[in-house]
């Protein structure tokens, strides 16, 4: 209880301060030379940054299904939320388009659905060029609300080489339970013909990745959400791979309110990541 009292303080604290917000952001066309294209991404840079000779930490924050990269600085009650926690805890976040349901993966059946080497070479190359980026591990997370959930965890674990630390917010963390939805077949051929290639890209399958303290993991879903039966299973399956991560569940549906609520902790967390590791 006095753990809850405490975050709530924090996250009160955080969005209350008399402070002034003066985030940077950057609307950026970067280029996928895997999927012949250009792809927008939104990139917010703290109010320091200018100012600062340092390099910052970057989150990598994913959109859900049927969204597009600006999402995340348009949908929220506040609209200056992102850039609030921005400045708050001194870290770029970079929201790149995904496509409306790329579900992050490289299509083995469609070349223009490329968006795990986009995300985690391209993109990821794009930045550490252009910003003052701490190009290493330690300096990235990722993470991402429900197909950007699923994004944050399955790039996160097949690419602990990138990233140091990812998170899930309403997470499809199993996609088995859903054949007909959000057109994962598209991306990976119908379950029914390719169970294989479903049980292969699914993140709960994806647990034997991992190592004990390896990877910063934190996931979070809300009690009355449709993903909230397949959090709970990949919660119980680190559990008992005695994998540590930071679980969360609190009031809430699939919806923006909870989301602006649930990427203040998960900043809160990476944060700490960051600091801990780059200090």
């Amino acid at each position: 209880m006095k753990k809850c009292i405490l975050h709530r303080l924090v996250i009160f604290l955080i969005f209350l301060s008399p402070k002034a917000f003066s985030a940077s952001v950057d609307t950026v066309i970067t280029r996928s030379n895997a999927m012949k294209k250009d792809i927008k991404a939104v990139i917010v840079r703290p109010e320091n940054y200018e100012s600062a000779s340092k390099r910052f930490p970057v989150l990598y924050l994913l959109h859900g299904a049927g969204g597009k990269y600006s999402d995340w600085l348009l949908n929220t009650k506040d609209k200056e939320a992102v850039k609030k926690l921005a400045d708050n805890f001194e870290m770029m976040v970079v929201c790149p388009d995904g496509g409306v349901t790329s579900w992050y993966y490289d299509s083995p059946i469609d070349p223009s659905y490329q968006y795990e080497t986009y995300v985690t070479k391209e993109l990821v190359d794009y930045v550490d060029k252009h910003y003052r980026s701490i190009s290493d591990k330690n300096g990235r997370a990722i993470t991402g609300l429900s197909m950007g959930g699923h994004g944050g965890l399955y790039l996160g674990f097949r690419h602990q080489d990138i990233y140091g630390a990812c998170g899930s917010m309403s997470g499809g963390v199993d996609i088995r339970p859903f054949p007909e939805n959000w057109n994962i077949a598209k991306r990976l051929g119908p379950y029914s013909q390719f169970p294989d290639r479903w049980e292969a890209n699914t993140v709960i399958n994806l647990t034997h990745l991992l190592s004990p303290n390896k990877l910063a993991i934190i996931f979070d879903v809300g009690r009355n959400d449709f993903f909230y039966d397949v959090n709970v299973a990949l919660h119980d399956k680190l559990t008992a791979r005695n994998i540590p991560h930071d679980f969360i569940i609190r009031p809430g549906v699939h919806n923006f309110e909870y989301w602006e609520n649930a990427v203040a902790y998960q900043m809160m967390y990476f944060s700490k990541f960051f600091n801990k590791n780059n200090s």
